[in-house]
This record gives C-alpha cells, structure tokens and sequence, in this order.
C-alpha cells in the first residue's frame, strides 16, 4: 500500500500534534516493545515513534525493521521522530487519530 502526496500531506497535518507513543530505547527492538506497537496501531492507526539513537543509519534501519514487522507504513521521518500508520480492520471512533481528527 503506498500512500499518495496528498495522503501523506494530510496525515502529516494530524500527527503534527501527536507525542510519541512508541520509544526504542538502549535494548532496542524487543519481544515487548513489538507487541506495545502492535496494540499502538490497532488502537490509534497512525502514530509517532521516537528512536533514541545517535546513528542515523541505526535509527533507520530500527523503523524499517519495525514497520516491516508490523505491516505499517512510513508516512514522515525527522530527526528521531518517525510518524507510521496502519489502518485497523475495526477502528475504534474514540481512540483512532484518522477517525478523531478528519476534517
């Protein structure tokens, strides 16, 4: 699924306001922090990921690996802030950032 210009303009327009919600720390990427990712993109579909590392190589590579896993897709990267998204088969109106912030 690749996401169009106009896509990636809007959803970039509403993780604007967004915190992370997923860091990779030290221990990078462990069994726990792939499953807080994936119960992340079910309930809220488009999040931001911090990585807390000072190689830039490593840093991207940590999201590549994590949006591979998890099926997500890159929507913006800057600095150690990447914003992702998945779309749920059942979003939850009160908890997905696509559905809350539509305009």
């Amino acid at each position: 699924m690749s996401l169009s210009p106009e896509q990636r303009r809007e959803y970039r327009a509403i993780a604007h306001h967004l915190k992370p919600v997923i860091i990779v720390g030290d221990k990078g990427l462990t069994q726990n922090l792939q499953e807080e990712l994936e119960r992340a993109l079910n309930d809220h579909e488009l999040i931001k990921i911090k990585v807390a590392s000072q190689d830039r190589e490593a840093r991207q590579e940590a999201i590549n690996a994590l949006c591979e896993a998890s099926g997500a897709e890159v929507v913006q990267t800057i600095g150690k802030v990447a914003v992702i998204m998945r779309r749920a088969k059942t979003p939850n109106p009160k908890l997905s950032n696509l559905l809350r912030h539509k305009s």
